[in-house]
C-alpha cells in the first residue's frame, strides 16, 4: 500500500518514513501544501497524512481541495493544535482522523490501520508477483508457498520492488525509501542488501524475480516462466 506523508519538518518526515517503510508501506514525502496536493492527484495513494501547519498553506486548503475534487482517500491530520474547535474543523472538512503531536508511532499506525480497514473500497494488503506474496499486513512473504524468513529492512526493500513491480527502482531511490537516506548514502549498502535478499528470494527457486539494471538500478518482475523450468 501507498502513503503520501505531506510534512514540511524534516525529521518528523524521516521518522514517518522509516516506521511505515518497515511496517511494509511504500511512502512518498511533501513539503509543502501545493506539492502535496499535486502528488495526491497525479498518483494513486492509499491514505494521507497530512500535516496541519505547512510552510506555504495550511493542510486544511489541501484537503479541502481534496475533497472538492472528489478524492476520497483516507486523510489523518497530524498537527501541534489539539484544540477541540481544530479537531472538529479537520473532522468536518473530511479528514478521516486528527492525532496531535507528540505522538507514539505506534498509535499512529494503529490509527493508520483502523482507517484503511473501514474505507469502503476494498483494499487488498497482499502484494502477488508470479508466486511471490507478500502480506503486508501479517509482514510474511512466501514464494512457491515456501515462508521467506526476512529481516524487518528486507521485507521493506522487497515490498517495495514488489510493490513497484515492473518499475526500475534506482539506488538512491531505494537507499530514500527504505533507509531514509541522503544523496550522500553509500549505494553499496543497496548492493548488499539486494544481494542477501536475492539469496532467499530468488536463489532457493526455479527462477529469478530480482534482476539487475547495469548501471541503472533493480528491478522486480517475472522475465521467465514456471512452466519454462517445469518440462
Amino acid at each position: 500500500m501507498r502513503i503520501l506523508v505531506i510534512e514540511d519538518d524534516r525529521k518528523t518526515a524521516g521518522f514517518l518514513r522509516k516506521g511505515l517503510t518497515e511496517a511494509g508501506y511504500v511512502v512518498d514525502i511533501a513539503e509543502t501544501a501545493e506539492d502535496g496536493l499535486f502528488q495526491v492527484t497525479s498518483a494513486s495513494y492509499d491514505a494521507v497524512l497530512l500535516d496541519v501547519m505547512l510552510p506555504d498553506k495550511e493542510g486544511w486548503w489541501v484537503l479541502g481541495e481534496m475533497r472538492r475534487q472528489g478524492l476520497h482517500v483516507p486523510v489523518i491530520c497530524l498537527t501541534a493544535r489539539g484544540s477541540v474547535p481544530d479537531r472538529v474543523k479537520g473532522l468536518e472538512l473530511g479528514a478521516d482522523d486528527y492525532v496531535v503531536k507528540p505522538f507514539a508511532f505506534s498509535e499512529l499506525l494503529a490509527r493508520l490501520r483502523a482507517v484503511l480497514r473501514r474505507t469502503p473500497e476494498p483494499r487488498d494488503e497482499v502484494i502477488r508477483v508470479s508466486d511471490l506474496e507478500i502480506d503486508l499486513t501479517r509482514h510474511r512473504a512466501t514464494r512457491a508457498g515456501k515462508l521467506l524468513d526476512l529481516s524487518a529492512k528486507e521485507f521493506a526493500l522487497l515490498a517495495l520492488l514488489a510493490r513497484r513491480a515492473g518499475q526500475v527502482l534506482t539506488r538512491t531511490m531505494i537507499a530514500e525509501l527504505v533507509w531514509d537516506a541522503s544523496f550522500d548514502f553509500d549505494s553499496n549498502v543497496v548492493d548488499v542488501a539486494i544481494h542477501r535478499l536475492r539469496e532467499k528470494v530468488d536463489k532457493p527457486f526455479a527462477f529469478p524475480l530480482i534482476h539487475t539494471l547495469r548501471g541503472v538500478g533493480y528491478v522486480l518482475e517475472p522475465r521467465e516462466s514456471p512452466e519454462k523450468h517445469a518440462r
